[in-house]
């Protein structure tokens, strides 16, 4: 008797069978992914032990006061943003040259084909990927190969190697959204302009790089956050170097300490939101 007057309320207020229907996936993120947001933070205000190694359940600002007093982190955080900002402005160099000649150069019938190889290496292995590129970077490996009759040395593991390889696995994050952008940007835009004789900087910087900036930043969000959150290739490729990602991944795995481990991941959370956050206030995906 029960059931069949739900069931009638519900059919009486399909409006509010709907917002139920959706309130669930809402619900989900609430407890699923904001919840263990919540419980990362409490665990990070906890400490361990250094002669048993258990964690003491116990209310303390230690970690923060290691993170915040302890130069080696604070040059491991700049580091990791400066490695995500040169992913990102690689990545947005490559991608609008490339966006734009899909979009507006090839024909029509080769569009499908070319944004199907853009797509191809994500349909690879991200690990096989990336020992490719460590296989490249090594000694005797292709790079140093190709530099060698110029006198040049392969840059090795290091920094360097690592921004390319992120740069390389990022980068159809980068094409894709500004592709769509180029794609919405009228033909006829493009022939007024010429018609009136502005050159094809003046174009550039004038109509196709405000209509595609919301894409660009788009793309960003993607390129950056990514990097900042891998850890797995500045272990293959990055030799000592050592960033934020991979610092808190041998925290949890190695050292076992995971309350420093949450300290140092709201890090990486707090600077992405902080981005979203400048991103939002700027207006740029208003109309994207």
């Amino acid at each position: 008797m029960r059931n069949n007057r739900i069931n009638t309320w519900l059919y009486r207020h399909k409006g509010a069978r709907a917002a139920l229907l959706l309130a669930l996936p809402v619900l989900w993120l609430a407890v699923a992914y904001l919840g263990s947001l919540a419980v990362m933070l409490v665990s990070s205000l906890w400490s361990v032990d250094s002669f048993t190694g258990n964690t003491v359940h116990s209310f303390s600002f230690t970690n923060f006061h290691t993170l915040l007093t302890q130069r080696v982190y604070g040059t491991i955080a700049i580091r990791s943003i400066t490695v995500a900002v040169a992913v990102t402005v690689i990545d947005g160099l490559l991608a609008i040259p490339i966006a734009l000649f899909i979009s507006k150069v090839l024909k029509p019938k080769f569009r499908s084909v070319v944004i199907a190889l853009v797509l191809v290496p994500l349909w690879a292995s991200y690990l096989v990927k990336t020992y490719a590129w460590r296989s490249m970077f090594s000694d005797g490996g292709v790079i140093s190969w190709a530099l060698k009759p110029f006198g040049i040395h392969g840059p090795g593991f290091g920094l360097t190697a690592t921004t390319i390889t992120l740069a390389y696995l990022w980068l159809p994050y980068m094409i894709l959204p500004i592709y769509a952008g180029l794609d919405r940007l009228p033909n006829t835009l493009l022939e007024a302009s010429s018609d009136l004789g502005a050159s094809a900087r003046t174009t550039f910087t004038s109509i196709i790089l405000p209509i595609i900036y919301p894409a660009i930043i788009a793309g960003s969000i993607f390129t950056f956050s990514l990097s900042l959150g891998d850890y797995i290739v500045v272990k293959i490729v990055g030799g000592t170097t050592q960033l934020v990602a991979n610092v808190i991944a041998d925290n949890v795995g190695t050292a076992g300490n995971l309350p420093f481990a949450a300290a140092m991941a709201l890090l990486p959370i707090g600077t992405i939101l902080g981005y979203l956050f400048v991103v939002r206030r700027s207006g740029a995906l208003e109309n994207f």
